[in-house]
């Protein structure tokens, strides 16, 4: 879990997970991960790569499907593995197949099988405490930072990333969110909310108000090693369980697992507060809205507009 920096110095082992697999239906064609958010090219992607790196992280995971390896390395995975090498990160890929399950794959399942698998897939590359996101979430730069301190503390517990309601709303329909409770700033329940959309006075979920301060899930998650046999046993549970009742449509997803595990009390999960704004391109009509909002940032100076230019990872 060790590695020693280009200064000689013992660092903790740290690895970004990128969950890359997914095509979005709602995005209307194409695959929105790939969508470019500012004038060279750079995708989603690419800022939450910089900010990982700015922070500590020396891996970058990339989970993906096979049948789309190509143009992801054409687009991002053969040029961030050359960033990379220069900041001394290493890159790996791990690929979300719809038969490595622990049981048969229905006849005529074409859906992927969650976040809980995608994660899966990538085991024998979590062998450092490693942080897990959506390919297609911008989250902010101080969360890594958070987060990152926060996992190579000695014992860290498990840990998420809380953002606020209204930081993570969509202008153009609604999304989905687990709405998080806490006691003592740990997690006591996260309860997955769909269809939140903005109102007048804030925001509601199929006609119920709710709280636009309230923390949410992104899907922004700390762990270590020692989660993956939960996560293994949990999928073996769920494909016992789930798969019979609906075995179309059933989804293996962090966010469901983890509140099992809560309420069973069986782990702890530490909520890091973010004050960012999140941006993300659920429906094709974000697109404008997100290159808009990475433009102001690169006018405020808060990245450089070649990106790299100014990521320095502090372990080197």
């Amino acid at each position: 879990l060790l590695s020693i920096s280009k200064l000689g110095v013992e660092v903790m082992d740290t690895t970004l997970v990128i969950m890359a697999a997914g095509i979005g239906s709602r995005f209307g064609g194409g695959i929105k991960q790939l969508e470019t958010v500012d004038e060279n090219k750079h995708i989603i992607m690419d800022y939450s790569i910089h900010d990982a790196i700015k922070a500590g992280f020396n891996k970058i995971v990339f989970i993906i499907r096979k049948d789309i390896a190509k143009e992801f390395k054409e687009v991002i995975g053969d040029r961030i593995e050359k960033v990379c090498a220069l900041h001394n990160v290493k890159v790996a890929y791990a690929y979300q197949e719809l038969e490595n399950i622990p049981g048969s794959l229905p006849e005529g399942r074409k859906k992927p099988w969650g976040t809980g698998q995608a994660v899966l897939a990538a085991k024998e590359h979590l062998t450092e405490p490693f942080v897990v996101i959506n390919a297609d979430d911008y989250y902010g730069q101080e969360i890594y930072q958070q987060l990152h301190d926060y996992l190579v503390q000695e014992n860290p517990t498990y840990c998420m990333a809380g953002f606020i309601l209204k930081n993570t709303l969509s202008d153009n329909g609604g999304v989905t969110r687990g709405i998080c409770h806490m006691k003592d700033g740990y997690l006591s329940d996260v309860v997955e909310t769909k269809n939140i959309v903005k109102t007048a006075d804030g925001a509601e979920s199929n006609g119920r108000a709710l709280d636009v301060e309230s923390l949410v899930s992104m899907n922004m998650w700390g762990l270590t090693p020692d989660f993956i046999p939960v996560l293994e046993k949990g999928f073996e549970e769920f494909f016992a369980r789930e798969v019979p009742q609906d075995p179309m449509g059933s989804e293996y997803l962090l966010p469901i697992l983890v509140g099992e595990l809560l309420a069973k009390d069986e782990i702890q999960v530490k909520v890091i507060k973010s004050e960012d704004t999140w941006y993300g391109m659920t429906y094709r009509e974000d697109v404008e809205p997100v290159k808009a909002s990475f433009a102001q940032l690169i006018a405020e100076g808060v990245y450089h507009p070649d990106l790299y230019d100014n990521v320095n990872n502090p372990h080197l």
